[in-house]
C-alpha cells in the first residue's frame, strides 16, 4: 500500500532507522506505526539507531582502484574502538562500500549534503519535464516529490541500493553491521576519481565491470 510522507517522518523520529527503511516497513505492516516499529526492531535497524549519539573516532580510510587504474576511490569509515576497526567483518564492509561508490557513482554522502541550490535546480528540472508530459498542474508537486526520491536514492550514497544484493540499501547494511558489531559505524566521507573525468569518452556499464572484477 501507498504510504504518506508524514507517517514516515514519524516513524523514523520514533525509531531512529532510515528514511527507506521505514517507508518499506510501513508498507508491510500496511500503515500501521506500532507494528511497523517492531519490524524495524525485528530487523535490527531501530536498535541500531540508539547508538546514533556515541562518539565514533576510529575506523579505517579505504581505497579501491577498479582494474586498469580507470576508477579510484577513497573512502573513511570510523568506529568506536581501534579493535572493531582492525576485524576482518569491519574491513570487508569498508571494501563493500569503496566498491559501491566506484560502481555506482554517488554525488553525496546522504540527501542532507544536498545544497539548497542544487535541490532548487532538480525540482526546476522534474516541473518541466511533467508540464512538458502534460501533466496537470494540480499534481505536478506531488509527481515532482516522487521524483525527488528517485533522484536521491540515484545519488545519495546512503539512499543507493546495495550493489551486491539488491534488496538492500547502504543504509540497511549499515544498520546490520552496527547490530552485528555492537559498535555506532558512520561513513563519514569520500571521494572518487575516474579517468578522463569531465573529457568526452565512451560511457560505459561500470557497475557491470566492477561486479564482474569482484568475481574473479
Amino acid at each position: 500500500m501507498a504510504v504518506n510522507a508524514a507517517d514516515v517522518k514519524s516513524l523514523r523520529e520514533r525509531t531512529g532507522a532510515g528514511m527507506l527503511d521505514c517507508k518499506k516497513a510501513l508498507e508491510e505492516a500496511n500503515g500501521d506505526l506500532t507494528k511497523a516499529a517492531e519490524l524495524l526492531r525485528e530487523k535490527g535497524l531501530a536498535a541500531a539507531a540508539k547508538k546514533g549519539d556515541r562518539i565514533a573516532t576510529e575506523g579505517i580510510v579505504e581505497s579501491y582502484i577498479h582494474a586498469g587504474g580507470r576508477i579510484g576511490v577513497l573512502v573513511e569509515v570510523n568506529c568506536e574502538t581501534d579493535f572493531v576497526g582492525k576485524t576482518e567483518q569491519f574491513r570487508s564492509f569498508v571494501k563493500d562500500i569503496a566498491m559501491q561508490i566506484a560502481a555506482a557513482n554517488p554525488k553525496f554522502l546522504s540527501r542532507e549534503e544536498v545544497s539548497q541550490a542544487e535541490l532548487d535546480k532538480e525540482k526546476e528540472i522534474l516541473r518541466n519535464q511533467a508540464l512538458n508530459e502534460g501533466k496537470p498542474e494540480k499534481i505536478v508537486d506531488k509527481m515532482v516529490e516522487g521524483r525527488m526520491n528517485k533522484y536521491y536514492e540515484e545519488n545519495c550514497l546512503m539512499e543507493q541500493v546495495f550493489v551486491k544484493d539488491q534488496d538492500k540499501t547502504i543504509t540497511t547494511l549499515l544498520n546490520e553491521k552496527i547490530s552485528a558489531i555492537g559498535e555506532k559505524i558512520s561513513i563519514r566521507r569520500f571521494a572518487r576519481y575516474e579517468l578522463g573525468e569531465g573529457l568526452e569518452k565512451k560511457v560505459d556499464n561500470f557497475v557491470e565491470e566492477v561486479m564482474a572484477q569482484v568475481k574473479h
